[in-house]
């Protein structure tokens, strides 16, 4: 038995959908536990494109099921707009193989206005939120305001809830962030619908899995976003809103954290970050925008140009040790083909200091330096290698460099956006 944890090692958007998808396979369930739809994960089966933001990335498989675990703030009209998009497709069609935790928290329309509003008022320093209402779910639910799915199928319950949320939402939306207030009855009348549409998917997944773990079942943890937009470990205030690292599975999921075996770290074979905050190896030139262009590098939920730079090995190693990772999965090395010269970020420098770890200053970061070491690039394409020994000499001392400065193995490396685009070095699953 083996359950496996898959979780962004960057700044997000590593490519997990694709990685969860190919480690389906040997999965009986796949499990959400943090974010929400702010996440866009893209999988590119048979040359078919599918961005999911709410359902697990293992939907495209059959038979397996998909928990939308009680760390996940859920728009419902998000979650059925998608759900109904993969029935249209063929997947899902079974909706005993969907069940979302009845202590999930619900976004609601008064999460959104808050969002966009705050995010106009503040101007220049404006945190690149997508707008989502995800932080103030977040907020929601720390202070103990939020409505969850449980009070949701409690008819007098989520109307008691409501009707004192929108009191005081309306408030603070027309005398502080001057925006139009809300009506209770459409967001009741609203909500009523999804009620009826999502009561059947409804369950207690904390205990559904763990009766499946202790079954012999083989569980896939998927994160979204990544570590170094955790909202206590990342690069705060420019983080998101939940817990994406490891320790943000067990409470996202209800689960303890023995029932782990394995933690997945995402990585590109360079870095990437959307929005706003400190980028210490960013490339603002040619070379930046190859890689933008080259990778395609814009985002899945907003479509957003993402910023991008050469590998930052003071992240990743990081990500490595916060999270306890136990291998990473290497995303995206086809991108650096035809680079003369590659980047690795070994150190930061700032003021006369070395910075081997992460700092948590963000005055530092904002500031700091990369310590290069520079590698000599290839030229010949890799989308077709099927293995390590298909790689050009230089491509595999990349893989090899990156190894020793993490400190950690690649258990896989994808050299383009399909399944069939994988060299597979050791499966997590055991199998």
């Amino acid at each position: 038995m083996a359950n496996v944890a898959v979780i962004g090692a960057q700044w997000g958007d590593e490519g997990k959908g694709k990685i969860v998808d190919l480690f389906t396979r040997d999965a009986d369930i796949v499990v959400r536990f943090q974010g929400g739809n702010n996440a866009g994960h893209t999988l590119v089966v048979n040359g078919n494109k599918t961005v999911l933001h709410l359902i697990p990335s293992g939907a495209l498989h059959p038979g397996k099921l998909c928990v939308i675990g009680n760390g996940v703030v859920v728009d419902p009209g998000v979650l059925l707009e998608e759900l109904d998009g993969l029935k249209k497709r063929g997947y899902l069609l079974d909706d005993s193989f969907l069940r979302i935790s009845e202590q999930a928290h619900l976004i609601m329309p008064y999460h959104k206005a808050i969002d966009l509003a705050r995010e106009r008022l503040r101007g220049k320093g404006k945190i690149g939120t997508t707008g989502r209402g995800i932080g103030p779910a977040y907020e929601d639910k720390v202070a103990r305001t939020g409505i969850r799915f449980v009070d949701l199928l409690e008819q007098d319950t989520f109307r008691d809830k409501l009707r004192h949320n929108i009191k005081e939402k309306n408030i603070y939306l027309k005398a502080i962030l001057k925006e139009k207030t809300l009506s209770f009855k459409e967001i009741h009348d609203t909500y009523r619908g999804y009620r009826e549409r999502l009561k059947g998917h409804v369950a207690n997944t904390g205990l559904l899995l763990d009766n499946e773990i202790r079954a012999g079942k083989k569980v896939l943890f998927e994160g979204a976003q990544g570590t170094l937009l955790d909202v206590d470990h990342g690069t705060y205030p420019f983080v998101t809103s939940s817990n994406t690292v490891i320790g943000g599975l067990c409470s996202g999921a209800g689960i303890g954290a023995r029932n782990v075996h394995q933690i997945i770290g995402i990585s590109k074979a360079y870095t990437t970050r959307v929005g706003s905050g400190p980028f210490p190896t960013e490339l603002k030139g040619p070379e930046g925008e190859k890689l933008k262009e080259e990778g395609s590098e814009f985002g899945a939920t907003t479509g957003r140009p993402r910023r991008c730079g050469w590998f930052d090995a003071v992240g990743v190693r990081y990500a490595v040790r916060v999270n306890g990772i136990t291998g990473i999965a290497l995303t995206k090395l086809d991108v650096l083909t035809g680079f003369k010269k590659i980047g690795v970020c070994v150190a930061y420098r700032c003021e006369g200091k070395t910075y081997h770890d992460f700092p948590a200053s963000l005055r530092v970061l904002e500031r700091a330096e990369p310590v290069w070491e520079k590698m000599d690039g290839w030229s010949t394409p890799i989308s077709g290698a099927k293995s390590l020994s298909d790689l050009p000499a230089n491509a595999q001392r990349y893989v090899r460099r990156l190894e020793k400065i993490i400190g950690m193995e690649m258990i896989l490396i994808s050299v383009g956006p399909g399944r069939e685009q994988t060299i597979l070095l050791k499966n997590p699953f055991g199998s």
